[in-house]
């Protein structure tokens, strides 16, 4: 199976540019918003737009398609009229990774502030149903992947714990999986730089939202460090989480069938090909030896 490795592009001009984006810096999968991420309401995505979109994904060989649910959304909010914006948007996110021909949606589960985490994981659960009832996803291969989070007080999903908890809630209304992001784990206090850490934490992502259920994983570096909870990503290799972990998460049969996706900073041109080209870089070949972790470092950074 084909490695898939890519990164969230920006879609100027039209979604389906977004294709020719990820070809062009040698990504073999993408993520998305279906429209600005920070607006309640969004058109209906442009049919000639969708089909383009297919038609580039199937000559190229791109996919999967992820789309990230905008920021806005708050399935387990307090506030009522929020939660019901929440669900009319997230709705409306469905509709067009449908008509996308998305794979995956990825949803951050929300804040559940004056509430308790109970009565917020009721919430967010019962916001999905009602904001799925009556779609129809049938004969696709659409999933909702529920991602976890950097652990802020009062985010839900700060644990896998808490998104297997939210994930077996939906199971039997939805087609749902899990999304892990690295900055998220490592910042929730999860360790994934040791090779003693890295096998603890194997273990509870076992015993909690399971291997198969890891249908994405978001390949961020950390700015801050472990337990933090703050969530500032960072280019590959140059932050508190380093190389090796993502050369172990990459390599990792548990995973084959997942998708590695870098949410990394564009901090000038050429960042988003930059890091793709680095997670790349640690795919092992067979027979080949690994690459020292402190070479590949430099390339990085002189590239």
């Amino acid at each position: 199976m084909t490695k898939r490795i890519g990164v969230h592009v920006g879609t100027a001009g039209g979604a389906s540019n977004a294709v020719l984006k990820a070809h062009e810096i040698g990504a073999n999968t993408f993520q998305i918003f279906s429209s600005s991420p920070r607006m309640w309401r969004a058109p209906k995505p442009d049919p000639l737009q969708c089909e383009r979109m297919r038609t580039l994904r199937a000559e190229h060989d791109i996919g999967p398609l992820v789309i990230h649910t905008s920021y806005l959304v708050n399935v387990c909010s307090q506030t009522e009229e929020v939660r019901r914006k929440s669900v009319d948007a997230f709705r409306g996110e469905i509709e067009r990774a449908l008509a996308l021909g998305a794979e995956y949606l990825v949803l951050h589960p929300g804040s559940w502030k004056g509430l308790t985490r109970d009565e917020g994981l009721k919430l967010a659960a019962e916001s999905i149903e009602h904001a799925i009832d009556g779609l129809q996803w049938q004969g696709t291969a659409f999933t909702i992947l529920i991602e976890n989070t950097a652990g802020a007080e009062f985010s839900l999903g700060g644990s896998f714990n808490q998104v297997a908890e939210l994930v077996a809630l939906l199971r039997n209304h939805a087609p749902v999986g899990v999304c892990l992001d690295t900055c998220h784990t490592h910042v929730a206090g999860y360790d994934i730089v040791s090779e003693a850490g890295y096998k603890e934490t194997m273990d509870q992502i076992a015993s909690t939202v399971g291997f198969e259920s890891v249908r994405v994983w978001h390949c961020n570096d950390a700015k801050a460090d472990r337990g933090s909870k703050l969530d500032r990503h960072e280019h590959i290799g140059q932050g508190r989480i380093g190389i090796e972990p993502f050369r172990r998460l990459l390599n990792d049969p548990r995973f084959t069938h997942s998708a590695f996706i870098a949410e990394t900073p564009v901090d000038e041109e050429g960042d988003e090909e930059r890091n793709v080209r680095a997670l790349k870089s640690l795919v092992l070949q067979q027979g080949k030896e690994p690459e020292n972790p402190k070479s590949t470092a430099r390339k990085m950074l002189s590239s």
